[in-house]
């Protein structure tokens, strides 16, 4: 198995068109193609814009794209709206199914450009497919990487406990997690340590006993999270 991780700048899909109108990205939740009419690829995506009025004015663009079949919005709050489309497929993912290849990860659009990740079973398979999308389509293989099944399987058996870490992550205020970046990368928890707690003081504005403060809830909701992945890892 090759696993690709392409940049493409495709010019008839609705999405990248509407990233390039407007300050918004798009990141896909979930994709598959209509049983009935297999040219179109039912998606739903995650839109994310600087602010109300990007996410609208680019589900405007993307309303109103000539590829698009249905746009549905599902929720929407703030800055982010969850939307359901059904749209033409690309000429690059028309070449991506003729070389027998099969999507590997979530795709990401923003600026103009989307990131996808593609699988092929092998190598010449993937080779056709770049030839093929080099005719009609701007692209960067970012990565190219043959994949063991067996680690693969142990991705898969672990994804439980990589969400537990993520969810950590998304646990930390902002200001926990800017705070423990700081720290990390001014050396705070080196020994010697490389910055004081008043360094950090000083930098974020506010006193000492609120910097220590936000260190410490800030590990402990992080490592907190890291105990129950190594306990995930370990059933």
């Amino acid at each position: 198995m090759i696993d690709l991780t392409l940049d493409m700048e495709q010019y008839d899909c609705p999405f990248i068109a509407a990233t390039e109108a407007q300050p918004v990205s798009f990141s896909a939740v979930n994709w598959e193609f209509d049983d009935g009419r297999a040219e179109r690829l039912e998606t739903r995506m995650l839109v994310e814009g600087d602010d109300r009025a990007a996410v609208e004015a680019g589900l405007d663009v993307l309303q109103s794209h000539d590829g698009v079949h249905e746009c549905g919005l599902i929720s929407k709050q703030a800055d982010v709206a969850h939307v359901r489309t059904v749209i033409d497929e690309t000429a690059a993912m028309r070449t991506i199914r003729d070389h027998d290849g099969y999507i590997t990860g979530p795709f990401h659009i923003e600026a103009g450009s989307e990131l996808w990740h593609v699988g092929f079973d092998r190598e010449s398979t993937a080779d056709g497919a770049l030839a093929g999308l080099e005719r009609e389509n701007e692209f960067e293989v970012v990565a190219r990487d043959p994949v063991d099944e067996a680690e693969v399987t142990g991705f898969v058996e672990n994804v439980g406990a990589a969400m537990t870490l993520i969810q950590g992550c998304q646990d930390l205020t902002t200001a926990e997690r800017e705070t423990l970046e700081a720290a990390v990368e001014r050396g705070y928890f080196r020994s010697p340590r490389g910055a004081t707690l008043g360094d950090l003081a000083e930098e974020f504005g506010v006193s000492k006993p609120a910097v220590s403060k936000r260190l410490r809830w800030g590990q402990e909701k992080a490592v907190g999270r890291m105990v129950e992945a190594m306990a995930e890892l370990d059933e």
